[in-house]
């Protein structure tokens, strides 16, 4: 059963309105909001100044959901994202104070800046979507979506983030620098944090939680899985990466497409969902094969361009 109309409307309204303060950056507000549905996590990588935590902030207020940042740094203990127990005097017991991480969009903000116990906890909270505090599991709350900021790893102070950490993102996008009208707009127009101000819920978190039950009754005919299971296996040829694509990574894949599909108002995946879609789904998860004279995305549209529609 397909979404109705007015979910419909409502999906290009929260579009148009994140457009309004996120100027010329269409794909990667498409790509942000199929993330969410697909249920996954986003990675941003990029120079900091780009509007990573504006995306961010952004998303929370269109779908009016409870916003929190946790700013990564090498000295942020687990317990600074988690929260901790503090004895009360007046109850007599200990009462816990939960951390940034119980909020239902978390912006972790120069997640490479943090040390790795630090970024094993929120590994968990993100993979479980649970956290394990003083010997007590405490749920998070739903839906729960994480988006990180990652700085180049060439910067001063960064710690690579471990495969199995980056395996747990959904999609990783890069915003860029804006073209000239964009960046005309922004030094002309109103400043965007004072614009976020302004910005109101345009889909209720019962009907989010909707659109995303939706996304796994989109259809994806047989010839379109062999077209993503042609995909997977290109990566695992050795031509282009040193390792392929795990199973749980082509699924992740075929999620996303389908949160893709939903966004253009249809009811089945076609291949051009898969194509817009693959280098943000997978190439944080690839190692180009040595003497590679290209980074991952570019050798991920290097092997698109190399397979064959079925």
């Amino acid at each position: 059963m397909m979404m109705s109309a007015t979910l419909q409307t409502k999906l290009t309204q929260l579009k148009g309105q994140m457009g309004t303060v996120i100027v010329g950056k269409d794909r990667q507000i498409e790509d942000a909001i199929a993330c969410l549905l697909a249920g996954g996590h986003l990675l941003i990588e990029d120079v900091p100044g780009v509007g990573k935590t504006t995306l961010a902030q952004a998303l929370a207020l269109s779908l009016g959901l409870r916003f929190s940042r946790a700013q990564f740094t090498a000295d942020l203990m687990p317990s600074d994202l988690l929260g901790v127990s503090v004895f009360d005097k007046g109850r007599d017991a200990f009462v816990f104070h939960p951390g940034p991480v119980f909020a239902q969009v978390l912006l972790a903000d120069e997640i490479n800046r943090a040390g790795p116990k630090t970024q094993s906890a929120l590994l968990e909270a993100m993979e479980e979507r649970q956290v394990s505090i003083e010997g007590r599991t405490r749920k998070l709350p739903a839906p729960f979506f994480v988006i990180a900021t990652q700085n180049p790893s060439e910067q001063l102070g960064t710690y690579a983030l471990p495969e199995s950490q980056l395996d747990r993102f959904l999609m990783c996008i890069s915003l860029g620098y804006p073209d000239r009208a964009a960046e005309r707009a922004l030094l002309a127009g109103q400043d965007r944090r004072a614009m976020l101000t302004t910005l109101g819920a345009v889909l209720t978190p019962e009907e989010l939680t909707e659109l995303m039950a939706e996304v796994p009754r989109i259809r994806a005919s047989d010839a379109l899985l062999d077209y993503v299971q042609a995909l997977i296996e290109a990566t695992r040829s050795g031509r282009w990466f040193v390792e392929g694509l795990s199973p749980r990574a082509g699924l992740a894949l075929l999620r996303v497409s389908r949160a893709r599909a939903l966004l253009q108002g249809r009811s089945y995946v076609a291949p051009d969902d898969v194509q817009a879609v693959l280098p943000q789904a997978i190439a944080h998860r690839l190692v180009p094969v040595p003497g590679a004279q290209r980074g991952a995305r570019e050798q991920v549209l290097a092997m698109l361009a190399a397979v064959p529609l079925p």
